[in-house]
């Protein structure tokens, strides 16, 4: 009796870029929720911890999914580059949209989250027994750092971008070291 398999050849670029517009697309409309129900909660902890927490559930489904599709197995290399490639694009969705929101969907953002942000930074550094010589210090930088986040100039905005491409690399290193899977020897693979 003869068993045959077939395997099917799925191009993980293609699969790459849909998870990551996908996932830009969840993180849109987790901002859009929360901006239009709840802003204040966009400054605290909790919010960005949730977040946090549903990237890092979306980018194991996303690399378990894409896994399974190069077949079960994937060397290092495949792996985080297309990791990469999802991590960078959600990543350039969302930012690219806050910087779109802000400028002409609603122009109220960037302010309205300056003023949170400010009014939260004040009340840790008066919680941390700061004096008030130290907190108009730090909240004068504090300032600056959020125009620039918040209302960037266009190298501002590819500096940021850049920089946030290093550690989604480093991220998507990290990610592609959990989710590797080689072939076993005698599947084909090769010997680590």
């Amino acid at each position: 009796m003869e068993t045959t398999t077939t395997t099917t050849t799925v191009n993980l670029k293609q699969e790459a870029l849909k998870n990551g517009l996908i996932w830009g697309a969840i993180n849109v409309i987790i901002f859009l929720a929360t901006w239009y129900t709840a802003p204040s909660l966009m400054s605290s902890y909790a919010y960005a911890g949730v977040t946090f927490l549903i990237g890092i559930g979306l980018a194991v489904f996303f690399c378990l999914d894409m896994r399974k599709k190069a077949g079960g197995f994937w060397t290092f290399g495949e792996a985080l580059w297309n990791i990469f490639v999802m991590f960078l694009l959600s990543m350039a969705i969302m930012y690219v949209f806050n910087v779109v929101f802000g400028k002409y969907i609603d122009q109220t953002y960037p302010q309205t989250m300056k003023e949170l942000v400010m009014t939260k930074t004040e009340s840790t550094l008066e919680s941390l027994g700061m004096t008030e010589d130290q907190i108009a210090e730090a909240m004068a930088s504090s300032q600056e750092d959020l125009d620039k986040q918040f209302t960037p100039t266009f190298s501002q905005a590819v500096t940021g971008f850049g920089i946030a491409s290093i550690f989604y690399f480093i991220g998507a290193m990290i990610f592609a070291a959990i989710f590797k899977k080689n072939k076993p020897v005698f599947l084909g693979g090769t010997e680590d």
